[in-house]
């Protein structure tokens, strides 16, 4: 049993800290806004502060929207960096990018272990301890800590520290672009006359056929709750555009998911499924339904 600090009670945040619960380890929870931390106080210490659930715990992990929340639940007032003792690992397991974890790993306390571990998979893999987890560590490091991960999903050891971000960015650069492909075609489809169900048969079958068939529910009904929000898919692709562009390249079919991205933003959509952006390629109307995860 591990002494865990777990920061960001998200919609995945919430699943991965439960599982963790659920397997036996001592788990304590913090989140910005209280009330999703409380049904954890049956079960879980609820800390008022970072600093709370970080104090004394041998692994602390951040769950959280971007490298900015990272770092003001690390560094800021009753930041968790304070509470972190010598021995002490972070696994940071938000999507923030190569360049963030590094920062990161110059700034917590001497003797504290940083290890990047972000996710690949929605809220049922987080549920069902099924999200591949890509490990940026040391060997050592990433064997202390291949069974903890376990519990959430697959562990894959990448690289050293800054690999597992890499590889989050190089796997989300597909999702928008998948996402957006099927958006433009079901959109030429419609203007084609065809039918859309018999579309949907089609593409199912075709080389996008899981992006189709995993969404299909969402597009035809027009109703979009979010397992990964559109806000964050588009955060992601800002990511990988900057890290592209450091790296001298044009990748040409992420800026335009990106742009597809930030209409569907600009319509509302982003609280919604990400996949909400095939509406606005469409020009269709979406809504979270009855849904309110928040």
């Amino acid at each position: 049993m591990a002494t865990i600090g777990f920061l960001g009670l998200g919609l995945m945040g919430s699943a991965m800290a439960r599982r963790l619960i659920d397997a036996g380890h001592d788990v304590a929870v913090w989140n910005r806004s209280p009330a999703r931390a409380e049904p954890f106080a049956h079960d879980a210490t609820v800390a008022t502060t970072p600093h709370g659930a970080a104090a004394g715990r041998e692994v602390i992990i951040t769950m959280l929207r971007d490298a900015d929340a990272v770092r003001a639940v690390l560094f800021g007032d009753g930041g968790a960096a304070g509470g972190m003792a010598h021995g002490a690992t972070l696994i940071e397991m938000s999507t923030i990018g190569v360049d963030a974890v590094m920062d990161i790993a110059t700034r917590v306390p001497p003797g504290v272990e940083v290890i990047d571990a972000p996710v690949l998979g929605s809220v049922p893999q987080a549920q069902q301890g099924r999200l591949r987890i890509f490990v940026g560590a040391t060997d050592e490091a990433f064997a202390a800590h291949r069974e903890l991960l376990s519990v959430l999903g697959e562990p894959i050891h990448v690289g050293g520290r800054g690999a597992g971000a890499a590889m989050k960015l190089v796997t989300n650069s597909t999702l928008g672009v998948l996402m957006a492909g099927l958006g433009e075609a079901l959109a030429l489809g419609r203007a084609l006359g065809l039918d859309e169900k018999v579309m949907f048969d089609v593409l199912v079958d075709s080389p996008i056929g899981a992006t189709a068939a995993s969404k299909r529910d969402r597009i035809t009904t027009g109703v979009y709750p979010p397992n990964f929000k559109l806000e964050l898919a588009r955060k992601d692709l800002e990511l990988v555009a900057a890290a592209a562009e450091r790296a001298g390249l044009d990748l040409k079919l992420v800026r335009m998911a990106r742009a597809w991205l930030s209409v569907a933003e600009a319509r509302g959509y982003g609280s919604l499924d990400y996949s909400a952006v095939v509406a606005a390629i469409r020009g269709t109307e979406a809504s979270a339904g009855d849904q309110n995860d928040e």
